[in-house]
């Protein structure tokens, strides 16, 4: 028998900390900020990051050297006025993520798209740059 308080196994008031429910800032700490699904063939690596309630404007794409970063800037302000008081919440945040996806890629032609809360990335792939060897001479 499992001893119950207000109704509730007190070991499990303990899980609810850690999930949305009850805290949000915790779990928002343990999770990725947007989710990232990537697959690849031969010809190229494709990504799709969900961001929904994200404008176009606010995202940007980057690359440098072989690391590919998504960020996203949001913010909100909401006003309230009724008889009696006056209310005004703004918040800020954001987001990002960042890949890397290699230098056999041609980052002159990728592709991104936003439509619907879905970032779309197309990264081409190029055929690798053979590596070059140097004599040095002996003195």
């Amino acid at each position: 028998m499992a001893l119950k308080l207000y109704g509730r196994d007190p070991m499990k008031m303990f899980e609810d900390v850690f999930t949305d429910k009850v805290s949000p800032f915790f779990t928002s700490m343990m999770t990725p900020a947007f989710k990232v699904d990537i697959s690849e063939d031969e010809k190229a690596i494709f990504i799709e990051a969900d961001m929904p309630g994200m404008k176009k404007e606010d995202v940007t794409v980057s690359m440098e050297d072989d690391v590919l970063s998504i960020s996203a800037e949001r913010e909100h302000s909401e006003e309230e006025k009724k008889k009696g008081y006056h209310r005004i919440e703004r918040s800020w945040g954001s987001l990002s993520r960042s890949f890397t996806v290699g230098d056999n890629v041609d980052s002159e032609h990728i592709d991104a798209s936003y439509d619907n809360g879905v970032l779309k990335i197309v990264v081409p792939k190029k055929e690798a740059e053979p590596k070059r060897g140097v004599e040095i001479p002996v003195k």
